[in-house]
């Protein structure tokens, strides 16, 4: 019995060799998007139009057998139809770890949509460039934009 129990966690542990990571964000997120692209592009279009020279890097990512690389994250994203911001954020967790991820963007800030960069760049035009504090009725009429 013991010598099944240790096979059993060899296998758990051979997978997790092969496939490291299997279980981030990333993987799981280009699985559901090429999935959800399928009806359009094929995996190797996408790799194509993501300049990955082998169309298979794209099983290997959904697979979790490598970490995307963060300078590919603007061109997948564009292949990808998502936004490369929101990529880049759960890309950087796999690539340095939840809490390097967190250093970095306390650092430098969260990477930032394209919506968002302007939104921002109409609340600084706005203020003045006054840099004003959020309040309380600020952020009713906020959410009261998008119905929340």
């Amino acid at each position: 019995m013991l010598g099944y129990a240790r096979l059993i966690s060899n296998n758990s542990e051979t997978n997790n060799m092969t496939n490291p990571f299997k279980s981030t964000e990333v993987a799981r997120f280009i699985a559901d998007r090429v999935e959800a692209l399928a009806h359009r592009k094929t995996q190797n279009e996408i790799a194509a139009e993501a300049g990955f020279p082998n169309a298979n890097f794209i099983s290997i990512l959904k697979s979790g057998k490598s970490k995307l690389p963060l300078d590919r994250v603007p061109s997948l994203a564009k292949a990808l139809e998502v936004d490369p911001a929101y990529l880049m954020r759960i890309s950087l967790e796999q690539s340095v770890g939840v809490t390097a991820a967190k250093a970095i963007t306390e650092i430098f800030g969260s990477p930032v949509t394209a919506s968002e960069r302007a939104w921002l760049d109409e609340l600084r035009d706005a203020s003045g460039n006054s840099d004003p504090r959020i309040t309380a009725r600020g952020r009713t009429t906020l959410r009261g934009i998008f119905g929340k």
